[in-house]
């Protein structure tokens, strides 16, 4: 079943003392696009994550955000001894010179300013990068999911258009010989008229009509046509991403349908024609959605 290329996922995941959320969406592209947002910190990883991404997603243009989540011991104190020594220095020489009672303790020591402060805890690369394959590979299958869903649906549009196109052709099919008994019989009117009354020669009517069978015959345009079509239905239950395949497709009946137009004189096989091609140019437009 085709997929399309858009979705969004979400995940999170833990080992150590690294927590992490990632969310990946995406949207069309002609070819896979891998934007990584990270924290700096984390930014050795950027490459393994947009290979891991490639691997999963053949189109689209793909963000994939990480983030550190907080609360998991993402600040540690840090103690600045030197700056202790010296605030330990500094109450026993007041308490000296003022001839204070008491040593100077722990807490006066500990609440003393620039001590003790808090940090970002330094991160812990095996564990981080352990912990955003496991996250990024929930993302991926969450969004994953969300393109098969939006398949789905694209897949049921183009094979209701592919059954209303094989229509069309049909109808080019079944009027395109009606074109040239027409134009057998306004050529005998014409000659008839031109003539006054005289009778043609049978023979070079039949070799005139045969000339215009020859230029009109529109065989082989409806032959290629329906083989893009059923082409077209084949990939749409296919496990392969078919975007592209579809798009050259979709140019091809674009091609015969012109060539179709261009060869028939017949205002009715025209109409048809017209219609085939709007069908075609809708039916690009959602192609262009497919993975």
């Amino acid at each position: 079943m085709i997929r399309s290329m858009t979705g969004f996922g979400a995940g999170r995941a833990a080992q150590g003392t690294e927590e992490l959320d990632v969310e990946a969406r995406s949207v069309n592209h002609k070819f896979c696009e891998v934007k990584v947002r990270l924290p700096r910190e984390l930014s050795a990883l950027e490459l393994e994550v947009s290979r891991a991404v490639k691997e999963r997603l053949a189109r689209g243009g793909v963000e994939v955000a990480l983030r550190r989540a907080a609360g998991r011991g993402a600040l540690a104190p840090r103690v600045d001894f030197a700056l202790a020594e010296e605030y330990a220095r500094a109450f026993g020489e007041i308490r000296a010179r003022l001839g204070l009672q008491g040593a100077v303790g722990l807490p006066d020591i500990l609440s003393a300013e620039g001590v003790v402060s808090l940090e970002e805890r330094a991160v812990d690369m095996e564990a981080a990068r352990g912990a955003v394959m496991v996250a990024l590979g929930q993302a991926l299958t969450a969004l994953t999911a969300m393109r098969e869903r939006e398949g789905e649906a694209l897949a049921r549009d183009l094979a209701g258009r592919i059954t209303q196109m094989e229509g069309l052709v049909g109808r080019v099919e079944t009027l395109a010989p009606q074109s040239i008994e027409h134009y057998r019989d306004r050529l005998h009117e014409r000659i008839q008229e031109v003539a006054r009354g005289f009778t043609p020669d049978p023979a070079r009517l039949a070799q005139e009509v045969a000339l215009f069978a020859d230029r009109m015959d529109v065989s082989e345009e409806i032959t290629r046509l329906r083989s893009h079509l059923a082409q077209t239905r084949g990939l749409l239950s296919g496990d392969e991403p078919a975007g592209r395949k579809m798009e050259f497709l979709v140019q091809e009946m674009h091609r015969e349908a012109n060539t179709i137009g261009s060869k028939s004189q017949s205002a009715e096989i025209a109409s048809v024609v017209v219609a085939l091609k709007a069908e075609v140019e809708r039916m690009r437009e959602q192609v262009q959605n497919v993975e």
